[in-house]
């Protein structure tokens, strides 16, 4: 008999106010311990796990449907690989993607950014690793949103992405800021002077702008 298959979980709605500002978590990974332990891993640190999954193909819906802040997928699942999985996610701008695979071979890494993922965390891994991994694709995708809120030509939102990837860059070099806290710099100066991030970017790179010391 062929393997019984597991439905979709949408978690019960969460007794969290409508003011929280929790970060809503999609998982998709077919090895059940696995999914179970990052589930319970994600709600400690106060992740709203609100769907799950062990199919990609399940996994496109469930973020489809339930519009999460950023969905995990394993890379190798039945119905659609992760892989797969991360080009209709990143295709539609649903969510921010991290892959998990056991394997850190570069073609798979190379791979799994072509795909649209954001980041991805080698299995196993320690909480250590996770949280930041999570945090950092997550803000990577709110900076590509409004990036393109701001420019449409893909030719100028490419060169909009390297400005403000340099000027982030200068800004850790040079003032000690970690690359979330270059972003915010970056927006905070841009919502300040009315301007577009990547106008900002270029002003850091001319040394027009800094953070004060």
């Amino acid at each position: 008999m062929p393997p019984q298959r597991t439905p979709p979980q949408r978690m019960p709605e969460s007794r969290v106010s409508s003011g929280s500002t929790r970060t809503r978590v999609v998982i998709a990974e077919d090895e059940a311990i696995i999914r179970l332990d990052l589930k319970e891993l994600l709600e400690e640190e106060g992740y709203e796990v609100v769907g799950e999954t062990g199919r990609g193909d399940e996994a496109v819906d469930l973020v489809r449907s339930l519009m999460p802040d950023i969905a995990i997928l394993d890379i190798k699942m039945p119905g659609l690989d992760g892989l797969t999985a991360a080009r209709h996610i990143a295709a539609e701008r649903l969510a921010a993607v991290l892959i998990l695979t056991a394997f850190s071979q570069r073609e798979l890494v190379e791979q799994a950014r072509d795909a649209g993922a954001i980041g991805y965390l080698v299995k196993p891994f320690q909480k250590s690793d996770l949280i930041p991994a999570l945090e950092l694709a997550i803000g990577r995708h709110q900076e590509m949103k409004s990036l393109e809120s701001e420019i449409e030509s893909l030719s100028e939102r490419l060169d909009a992405r390297k400005v403000i990837d340099r000027a982030k860059g200068s800004l850790m070099d040079n003032s000690g800021l970690s690359e979330q806290e270059a972003w915010r710099f970056l927006q905070t100066e841009a919502m300040n002077r009315r301007s577009k991030v990547h106008e900002v970017a270029a002003l850091v790179l001319s040394g027009e702008i800094k953070p004060a010391s």
